[in-house]
């Protein structure tokens, strides 16, 4: 690899000392090197990525990577994470290991992981993507919320619950984690949902195959109370929704690439990395 692309988390390498330093030992090696210029909040700017960037080395944590894929849009640009973060399942490099691993990019073509995304469609055919998971949940008061989840046109259940995440194997380990469901190995290809604090003691997550077609409805409140839902997509763009309404999600044309350099299983990496969290 000859062409690069820096993207740095901002907040965690504020004065670019570090970006800086690797950017260095980049061109020290005759490569070439640019760094993503960010608008205020943080996001690279449309149009200001160059075309024959061959690795993006994304400095910061999951949150950064997962950004920068958002970002990214439609652009296949394999993607580099270097932890600066916390716990990092997503950014296969720790920072202190910078330089073997550019070393190994300089000289050898890397294992590129595909990573399965999703699309969720909803209010005037408003599109998103997600790389981790789409989740609703209630706003306002603290009450349970119904949710009917329809798959390829069938009613699979209602869920009288705080929400729905709807998640990737990728985002798996995330909310969806947090609120019980179950850790998939990230490059499968399936779709997973679980309710948010379910009022219900049978409910669990559901695992549908990828080329599902899920629909997910906010359902009247009692005494025909009109609802309101948020939708957010990665943690990031997040949009409300009323009674009746529909979010549609299915498997994205797009993936997430990522460069693997680790020989560490994900399970061991998991069981690392979760150790005393």
């Amino acid at each position: 690899m000859d062409y690069f692309y820096i993207i740095t988390n901002k907040l965690k390498d504020k004065d670019y000392r570090i970006t800086n330093e690797i950017r260095r030992y980049i061109e020290s090696h005759g490569k070439i090197c640019f760094v993503s210029e960010k608008d205020g909040e943080g996001h690279i700017i449309p149009g200001t990525v160059p075309d024959k960037i061959q690795c993006g080395l994304v400095l910061g944590g999951d949150g950064t990577l997962i950004r920068a894929v958002r970002d990214l849009g439609g652009r296949s640009i394999p993607l580099l994470g270097i932890n600066m973060g916390r716990l990092g399942y997503l950014t296969d490099v720790e920072l202190t290991d910078f330089r073997t691993a550019l070393d190994s990019l300089f000289a050898n073509e890397p294992e590129i992981e595909e990573r399965m995304m999703l699309s969720g469609t909803f209010r005037n055919n408003r599109q998103d993507l997600a790389m981790n998971d789409i989740v609703l949940t209630r706003e306002g008061k603290v009450r349970i919320v119904s949710f009917n989840l329809y798959v390829n046109g069938t009613l699979l259940n209602t869920y009288h619950a705080d929400g729905v995440i709807i998640s990737t194997p990728t985002g798996s380990t995330g909310y969806n984690l947090s609120a019980g469901g179950p850790v998939v190995e990230p490059t499968a290809q399936m779709i997973v949902v679980t309710p948010i604090c379910s009022h219900a003691l049978n409910t669990s997550s559901v695992v549908l195959s990828a080329e599902d077609i899920l629909e997910v409805e906010v359902c009247e409140g009692r005494y025909g109370r009109q609802e309101q839902v948020s939708v957010c997509f990665d943690g990031a763009e997040q949009t409300t929704l009323v009674t009746g309404e529909k979010v549609c999600i299915r498997r994205a044309e797009q993936t997430a690439r990522l460069i693997k350099l680790s020989k560490e299983s994900f399970m061991k990496t998991m069981r690392r990395k979760m150790k005393g969290n």
